[in-house]
C-alpha cells in the first residue's frame, strides 16, 4: 500500500501494444481515397490524399513537426521560447500541437479574411492570435507577414518558422507525403493535383514523384487572382492557397501546369464533394478537386489521378457550408424575383458599381455623387473588378456635405480619414423582399456576385422597382 501524498510512479509496460506514444506520432499515414461519384464516367479514377486525416485535421502538421525538430536541433528554440507564426490557420494548428507537447509559448498571426472557427480553434490550443488586415501589400507594416516580423522582434526566446522561405517544410513532404502516395498507389499514379500556397506540399510532393517516374505531371490548383496562376496577387475568398508573392518555398520547376480556379468554383466544389462523397472538405479541397477533374477529363484509360485534399470543411462551417453567408455573398440563387433582376431593370446608365478611393478627397466624391445622382458611395481601395477584402467603408453626401460646412477646406480631407463602416452586404441571388428587409435599416447596401462587389442598391432603387412591377401587374 502507498504512503499518504505519494503516487504510484511506475508505469505498465507498453512494449507490443498498437498505442502512440505522443499525438505527434500519428502525423502521417494518410489514407486514400477514391471519389466514385464525381469520377463516374471518366476514363480514369480520380482519387483523394486525405489529409484531414492527420491530428491538426491538415496537411500542415507534417512540416510543423518538421521545422520544429530542426529548429530545436539547431540551437533556434530554446525551452519556455515563443513560436511566432503568420498563418491560415492550418500551420498555426500543428505549431500549437506541437507547442501543446513541448512546452512552447505560439503566437499567430492572421488575416481579417480567416473563418472565425479557426481562430477559436487556434485560441483553444492555448496560442494568441493577432488579426491583420488582407488588403494590403506583404510589406506593408499592416500585413501579417510584416506584424509576425516586429513581434519576433519585440518577443524574448521567440523563433518564427517561416514556412514561406523555410526548407524543412518541401522536406517534410519529400519525406513522408510523396512516399506514401507512391508506396499507396504501387507506383501507378499518373498525375498529381494540389493546391500552392507555401508551396511546400507541392514541391516536395513533386519533387520525389518525378525522381520516382520523370513522367509524372504535376499540376497546381491556384485561386484565380494568386501570382502562380499569373494574377496579381489581390485578395480572393479561399483561405490557405495561393500567394501574392513568390515564396522560397515553392519550386516552379517541379510545376508541369497551373490551372487558375475561381472562389466560386472552389465552394461549389467543397459542397459537391461534402454532399456526393461525404468528405467533408475546405474550400481550398474544392480548389484542387475542382483543377483535378478538369485535367482528369481529358486522360485516358491508363492514367491515375491523385488530388491532395490539405484540409477538413469543419474549419469553414460559418462560410462556405452557411447558407447565410453564401447568399449574402451571391454564392447563391434564390427562387423568385431576385436583387439580380431589380438592378437589370434600374437606369441602366450607372455604371455596375460606383465608388471612392480612400486617397481621393471629400470634393471629389461629391462631384462623383452629383455625376450619378447617387447618394452614397462605397469606398474600396483597387481597381474593378473589386474584391470584397478591398471595400474598406463608405460615404453619404449628408456626411460629406456636412463636412465642408464645418470649416474652410474641409473638401480636401482625404476619404480614408473620415470614411464610416463599409455598406451592408446583400447577394444578387437573394430576393426582393430580403432586400426590404436590410434597406429599413440603411439607405444603401453593397451587391456581391459570386463573392464580388456588382452594385450598390438603394432605398429607391427598391421602391422604383416595387412601383414599375404594381403598374404593370394594373395594366394587365
Amino acid at each position: 500500500m502507498l504512503e499518504a501524498g505519494k503516487r504510484q510512479t511506475r508505469n505498465m509496460d507498453l512494449e507490443g501494444l498498437d498505442i502512440a506514444g505522443s499525438v505527434l506520432d500519428l502525423v502521417g499515414d494518410t489514407p486514400l481515397v477514391r471519389l466514385s461519384r464525381l469520377d463516374e464516367g471518366f476514363p480514369c479514377p480520380v482519387v483523394a490524399k486525405m489529409e484531414t486525416t492527420n491530428p491538426g485535421g491538415s496537411s500542415k502538421d507534417r512540416p510543423a513537426v518538421a521545422m520544429i525538430n530542426a529548429a530545436e536541433e539547431a540551437g533556434l528554440l530554446k525551452p519556455g521560447g515563443t513560436i511566432i507564426e503568420p498563418t491560415s490557420g492550418n500551420t498555426g494548428v500543428g505549431l500549437a500541437i506541437v507547442a501543446a507537447q513541448r512546452g512552447y509559448k505560439c503566437t499567430f498571426v492572421v488575416t481579417d479574411k480567416l473563418s472565425p472557427e479557426k481562430i477559436t480553434l487556434l485560441e483553444a490550443y492555448g496560442a494568441e492570435v493577432v488579426v491583420c488586415p488582407v488588403a494590403v501589400a506583404p510589406d506593408d507594416p499592416r500585413s501579417y507577414y510584416s506584424t509576425a516580423e516586429r513581434l519576433v522582434k519585440e518577443t524574448p526566446n521567440a523563433y518564427r518558422p517561416n514556412q514561406y522561405e523555410n526548407l524543412f517544410n518541401p522536406k517534410a513532404h519529400y519525406e513522408t507525403t510523396g512516399p506514401e502516395i507512391w508506396r499507396q498507389t504501387k507506383g501507378k499514379i499518373t498525375h498529381f493535383v494540389a493546391g500552392a500556397g507555401t508551396g511546400g506540399t507541392i514541391s516536395g510532393v513533386g519533387d520525389y514523384l518525378k525522381e520516382q517516374n520523370p513522367n509524372i505531371k504535376v499540376i497546381a490548383a491556384d485561386p484565380s487572382n494568386s501570382v502562380y496562376s499569373g494574377g496579381s496577387g489581390r485578395p480572393y475568398l479561399v483561405e490557405g492557397v495561393g500567394e501574392d508573392f513568390w515564396p522560397g518555398t515553392y519550386d516552379p520547376k517541379v510545376v508541369d501546369e497551373t490551372v487558375p480556379v475561381t472562389d466560386a468554383e472552389s465552394f461549389e466544389m467543397a459542397r459537391q464533394v461534402t454532399q456526393q462523397e461525404g468528405l467533408l472538405i475546405g474550400g481550398s479541397g474544392g480548389t484542387a478537386v475542382f483543377a483535378a477533374l478538369q485535367v482528369a477529363k481529358n486522360l485516358s484509360s491508363d492514367d491515375l489521378m491523385v488530388v491532395l485534399v490539405p484540409d477538413s470543411g469543419r474549419g469553414y462551417l460559418s462560410k462556405i457550408f452557411d447558407k447565410n453567408w453564401m447568399s449574402k455573398m451571391g454564392f447563391s440563387k434564390s427562387d423568385g424575383v431576385t436583387v439580380e433582376q431589380l438592378l437589370k431593370h434600374r437606369n441602366s446608365k450607372l455604371p455596375e458599381l460606383i465608388y471612392a478611393k480612400p486617397w481621393e478627397t471629400v470634393g471629389s466624391a461629391i462631384e462623383t455623387m452629383k455625376k450619378y445622382d447617387v447618394s452614397c458611395l462605397p469606398v474600396a481601395k483597387g481597381d474593378m473588378p473589386l474584391a470584397a477584402a478591398e471595400v474598406i467603408g463608405s460615404v453619404s453626401a449628408d456626411q460629406l456635405m456636412t463636412k465642408t460646412f464645418e470649416s474652410t477646406g474641409n473638401d480636401h480631407h482625404l476619404l480614408e480619414s473620415i470614411m464610416m463602416a463599409p455598406l451592408p452586404v446583400l447577394g444578387a441571388g437573394q430576393l426582393i423582399d430580403e432586400a426590404v428587409s436590410v434597406l429599413r435599416e440603411t439607405e444603401a447596401a453593397l451587391v456581391h456576385n459570386e463573392g464580388l462587389p456588382f452594385a450598390v442598391l438603394t432605398q429607391t432603387d427598391v421602391m422604383d422597382f416595387i412601383s414599375g412591377q404594381n403598374n404593370s401587374e394594373v395594366e394587365a
